[in-house]
């Protein structure tokens, strides 16, 4: 595993793994076959259900919490002061933790500067190791350096072939700003799997495509939470340190991008994403 230095000095593996869209017995076991595979980055959120299946999976696996980096995510029906604050409290419960090492403001919807003071204070409590934001365009994000005491250490957003945002990237790494890809293999849209152009990079290699796509990443500075829940894929996606693409590779790869969203319009949403957002909720 390689790592990456947050702008507050705190180390975080460049590779997790994502559990969104997995819940109950199957997320307990996905995160115990995760940590087995030697995945140390565990990535959630509120709104995925699935904290308590985590906490009870990290507990039955062997392994020492300080060796773990947990992510988890504050939704948008939470995003408040109070309600972040109240948030963050209930994802250390639900996931048997005193501390969380990465908390995210999931979008950029709602009161997101009352509850990036309350991630400020928890964070100043040590309750958090690091905050940062997930789906903040450059507008929002240069607000947010300027504005707030602390700055965001983390930017979660969409990034794949079809969706490479260089320019956003840039500006948010110039910023110290770690990214980090959510939907690296594009959910498989795209028939991503089958590309021309990936499957000769992958070919060149004797890499899968899956390597590829994590390796374009890696090169590009970006930090990515793959997918699996398939123990032999989990262990896999982790077979990505031992090459590298030249630089025509890397040039190939770019051409795949057409520069629109696959999910909807993450950070400059619509009126009709937003109030899909907002009826999106959990029961607390």
């Amino acid at each position: 595993m390689e790592y990456r230095t947050l702008s507050n000095g705190v180390v975080m593996p460049v590779l997790g793994y994502g559990m969104a869209q997995v819940q109950g017995p199957e997320a307990v076991q996905a995160v115990k076959d995760a940590i087995a595979a030697g995945y140390r980055a565990i990535d959630t959120a509120v709104i995925y259900d699935n904290e308590a299946d985590i906490g009870q999976g990290i507990a039955e696996a062997n392994v020492d919490r300080s060796d773990l980096f947990l992510t988890t995510k504050v939704w948008v029906q939470d995003m408040t002061y109070e309600g972040a604050k109240a948030s963050v409290m209930r994802s250390l419960e639900l996931l048997q933790t005193d501390y969380l090492d990465l908390v995210l403001l999931h979008h950029p919807i709602g009161d997101v500067w009352g509850a990036w003071r309350a991630l400020e204070e928890l964070y100043g409590a040590g309750k958090i190791r690091a905050i940062g934001v997930s789906n903040f365009s450059p507008a929002l994000l240069a607000q947010f350096i300027a504005l707030n005491d602390i700055a965001p250490m983390v930017n979660q957003i969409e990034n794949h072939p079809f969706h490479q945002q260089v320019d956003k990237v840039a500006y948010f790494q110039e910023q110290g700003v770690l990214v980090e890809a959510w939907a690296p293999f594009a959910e498989g849209m795209h028939d991503v799997f089958h590309s021309p152009i990936l499957t000769a990079i992958a070919d060149n290699h004797g890499k899968s495509v899956g390597h590829v796509i994590l390796r374009w990443l890696l090169q590009r500075g970006i930090s990515t939470i793959p997918k699996s829940m398939k123990p032999a894929r989990m262990c896999d996606n982790l077979n990505v340190f031992d090459f590298e693409l030249t630089e025509p590779e890397m040039a190939a790869i770019a051409t795949m991008n057409t520069g629109e969203t696959l999910f909807g319009g993450s950070d400059d949403p619509d009126v009709a994403h937003v109030e899909k957002m907002l009826n999106w909720t959990v029961t607390h």
